[in-house]
């Protein structure tokens, strides 16, 4: 099984503020998304695998949830069935984020 990459919410926030080229993934629920969130698309853990259109392939797809867990998962998941190389776990997930920057 192929090594999951992780980014720390420090790092996000400056690739966020230099305007790098990434994709955002939200795996979170509806509500979760609905009252906090970072600005990524919303696709919940268990619809990741069919929207798997959405999913750019070409540049760095960062994911996250509260915790950094169901984005593992998501992550593991999509590695399994597809050839994935890009895709990053925030580390500590919204929850992180919060704590760092309240």
């Amino acid at each position: 099984m192929q090594e999951i990459k992780n980014i720390t919410v420090t790092k996000l926030f400056e690739l966020l503020l230099t305007k790098e080229n990434f994709q955002l993934i939200d795996t979170r629920e509806p509500h979760e998304h609905a009252e906090f969130n970072l600005g990524g698309i919303l696709i919940p853990l268990g619809d990741i695998i069919k929207n798997i259109e959405q999913i750019e392939k070409e540049k760095p797809v960062v994911l996250y949830c509260r915790h950094g867990i169901r984005s593992q998962i998501a992550i593991q998941r999509l590695q399994e069935k597809f050839p994935f190389k890009n895709l990053i776990n925030l580390t500590g997930g919204t929850e992180a984020w919060s704590r760092q920057f309240p």
